[in-house]
């Protein structure tokens, strides 16, 4: 894995995820994975965190006894998760690339970092490359960000926030002709008494549900389960978050 091929896209994230966003974005995955997949793993079962990003979900799982890795392709992320989760195993490298062996009870991917894979073809690889890190009848969890969600909250919505030294604004645009949703983001940081500004488009792709399903059984996949956190489960407040839960099945 070189720079080159390493999706670093999301580097420029890393402050305004690990200060403005987190507790956003885990309200809902703490009790998901407390309803769909921990309670079929041993309290010393070995996690890998798929884009782990800065670390929090790395840290709860800890607390809560497991034995946790994290990977990574943003530089700048694992620098606030070495902070954050200081006892995690963490690795820089990019999800469509890795190669880890055998040794994982669960994988765990959350928050929507899927949808940062712009090609079904590269998506087939992150699940593979999942499937093979995987023990025999070991647990991926996996989240995706589908028509419904980008449909709603990409529809020009603005955020931001303002700090002595830093400032962000973000505007989300969806557009369903080609199933993309382009994060347009500004960042002004205070550098040696002088404001820099960077201006930077981020793009997710909105899967199918039905292209997801094809990925994970492309991949080796069984048993698959699909559940929106709002229909299925009654923790999203909105429609559009989707879980998806399957199993690396021992062949005989």
């Amino acid at each position: 894995m070189t720079t080159t091929t390493r999706y670093d896209d999301y580097d420029v994230l890393a402050r305004i995820y690990n200060e403005d966003w987190i507790s956003g974005l885990f309200q809902e995955t703490i009790p998901v994975l407390e309803k769909l997949l921990l309670n079929h793993l041993n309290k010393s079962s070995h996690i890998l965190d798929l884009c782990c990003g800065t670390g929090h979900l790395a840290q709860q799982l800890i607390k809560k006894g497991y034995k946790i890795t994290g990977i990574d392709g943003s530089e700048q992320m694992l620098g606030y998760a070495r902070e954050n989760a200081p006892e995690a195993k963490l690795i820089l490298d990019d999800a469509r690339f890795f190669n880890l062996p055998a040794t994982f009870d669960a994988v765990v991917s959350t928050t929507g970092s899927l949808n940062y894979v712009m090609k079904i073809e590269e998506l087939v690889s992150v699940l593979k490359n999942v499937y093979n890190a995987l023990v025999d009848n070991g647990i991926f969890l996996c989240h995706f960000f589908t028509q419904e969600e980008f449909q709603t909250n990409w529809n020009g919505k603005i955020s931001g926030n303002v700090k002595d030294d830093y400032a962000w604004a973000t505007r989300n645009i969806y557009h369903p002709e080609n199933q993309i949703g382009q994060i347009y983001l500004t960042v002004f940081s205070l550098m040696d008494k002088s404001w820099q500004r960077l201006d930077k488009v981020i793009s997710e792709k909105c899967y199918s549900k039905e292209e997801i399903i094809y990925a994970l059984e492309t991949a080796g996949f069984s048993s698959i389960s699909r559940y929106d956190a709002h229909y299925d489960l009654g923790i999203s407040p909105m429609p559009g978050s989707n879980y998806f839960l399957c199993y690396k099945h021992r062949h005989i």
